[in-house]
């Protein structure tokens, strides 16, 4: 990765290198992905927990938001279950709903489980990712688990970026900022 520009995060005590990474022409993020930083999880998941209401039962969309519904489920001793991004086989009587992320640019489906249908039913949920940008992930999971019987209770991230920071109805622990891209000169 060399001339590679990164921005250090600094969360809990930790300090990390994250590469900056162009996601439109117009705009580069810093990519965070907590897959494989136990260290990372296990250090801001009690923080996370802090902030939350008393809740059943923790939803997090598919995938890089797992590790950190999973330690949190730990710490507060109850399940989670994972939105997942596309119809399984073993599905019986999916919900789905359709979800558009800045990070994968493209539409996408979230569905729930029948089984998973029935564990949300009248529970307090919190919906739970590893960063918030626009929204619109955990949305979709929110209008899943509305559509499921479920109350949210709260929408909480590791981090916070883009229009999110201003979102009064999520609880995060930090501000991660966006990277706007120059435009090249048009040199005659």
């Amino acid at each position: 990765m060399k001339n590679k520009k990164t921005y250090t995060l600094e969360i809990c005590g930790l300090k990390r290198e994250l590469p900056i990474v162009p996601i439109t022409p117009e705009l580069s993020i810093a990519s965070f992905v907590i897959l494989g930083d136990t260290e990372l999880v296990c250090r801001v998941a009690p923080e996370i927990v802090k902030r939350l209401p008393p809740v059943d039962i923790i939803v997090t969309p598919e995938a890089k938001g797992i590790p950190l519904a999973f330690e949190i489920s730990r710490l507060l001793g109850i399940n989670y279950i994972i939105a997942r991004k596309s119809v399984k086989p073993y599905m019986d009587e999916p919900l789905v709903e359709e979800v558009y992320s800045i990070t994968t640019q493209k539409k996408q489906i979230l569905c729930l489980n029948g089984e998973d249908v029935a564990k949300v039913k009248g529970k307090r949920v919190a919906i739970i990712d590893d960063v918030i940008s626009t929204g619109e992930s955990v949305n979709a999971v929110q209008r899943l688990i509305e559509k499921a019987g479920g109350i949210v209770v709260a929408k909480a991230a590791i981090l916070a970026e883009g229009d999110a920071v201003n979102m009064k109805d999520i609880i995060y622990l930090k501000e991660l900022p966006l990277f706007p891209r120059e435009k090249p000169s048009k040199e005659k």
